[in-house]
């Protein structure tokens, strides 16, 4: 808390008052971000640090391993990852959702492994991979980086399988992206939705 305290006061002197209008702004007439990011919980991957956005811009859904559930019935068990998506999308009327994976992805890493444990809140979240594992299972090369891209597709997939993503798509334009970011040299590729191949962003 010590750190934390340090960087607030920083922020406080120093960035604050940059930020001061644009907070009063918001506070008054409330959000409006035309962008969701699903992204993950990795502490080295910061979409607002990688866009370089101010707040206000990005509505951020953050978990292991970036993913999104394919749709369910809300009346079964609680479903925080698909509420945030139905805010952004119904609410907010977002006009893009970019799915945001990473390399050196741990909860990829741990989808790969053979350790499981009953009850185990995290194995039971990474199996919504089991589709994207079975995809690469005759790739060759590094299985977790072809996971890692494969898990951006397969949660896009995920997304069109939520009637109101669905609607929006069909009605507003709603458009879904997916990439992939580099964290040891810091460098982005887009998923190519015609080719379905990812290209680094020049």
């Amino acid at each position: 808390m010590d750190r934390l305290i340090e960087g607030y006061r920083r922020y406080r002197a120093q960035r604050w008052p940059q930020l001061r209008e644009l907070h009063r702004t918001l506070a008054e007439r409330g959000q409006k971000p035309r962008m969701l990011i699903i992204a993950c919980s990795d502490s080295r991957v910061d979409p607002s640090t990688i866009f370089d956005v101010d707040p206000g811009e990005l509505f951020i859904v953050r978990n292991v391993a970036n993913l999104a559930p394919p749709f369910e019935d809300a009346a079964k068990g609680y479903h925080g990852v698909s509420a945030a998506i139905e805010f952004a999308v119904t609410r907010l009327e977002v006009h893009t959702i970019l799915v945001l994976g990473h390399a050196q992805c741990g909860g990829v890493a741990h989808a790969l492994s053979q350790t499981s444990r009953d009850g185990s809140f995290l194995d039971a979240w990474v199996s919504l991979l089991d589709p994207a594992k079975a995809r690469i299972a005759t790739q060759v090369g590094d299985p977790q980086a072809a996971l890692e891209y494969e898990s951006i597709r397969l949660t896009l997939e995920n997304l069109r399988t939520f009637p109101f993503v669905a609607d929006a798509i069909a009605e507003r334009g709603l458009k879904l992206e997916g990439a992939r970011y580099g964290v040891a040299d810091g460098a982005l590729e887009l998923l190519n939705p015609a080719t379905g191949a990812f290209a680094p962003v020049v």
